[in-house]
């Protein structure tokens, strides 16, 4: 049980709002190239959607997006 912390820091939607600027960093590998364009399009549009926390950034006033377009990947379409 000594590895288990007994108390965590974290950042909420509170904290989030308070800041001046938000900046998102998304390296491309927790997400598919669909859902990480999806994200940055909606919240740039700003079109919030309370069934994805994230897109609720889209009120935020100022949001930037630092994505490693190398891991962007690519959008296809396949047939199934």
């Amino acid at each position: 049980m000594a590895l288990v912390p007994t108390e965590a820091m974290t950042v909420g939607a509170v904290e989030t709002w308070k800041v001046k600027k938000v900046s998102i960093g998304h390296p491309g590998h927790h997400d598919n190239p669909f859902g990480l364009r999806l994200t940055a399009w909606m919240i740039s549009k700003r079109i919030p959607d309370s069934a994805v926390p994230m897109f609720l950034l889209a009120d935020h006033p100022n949001v930037q997006f630092n994505d490693l377009r190398t891991g962007m990947g690519s959008v296809r379409v396949d047939m199934h």
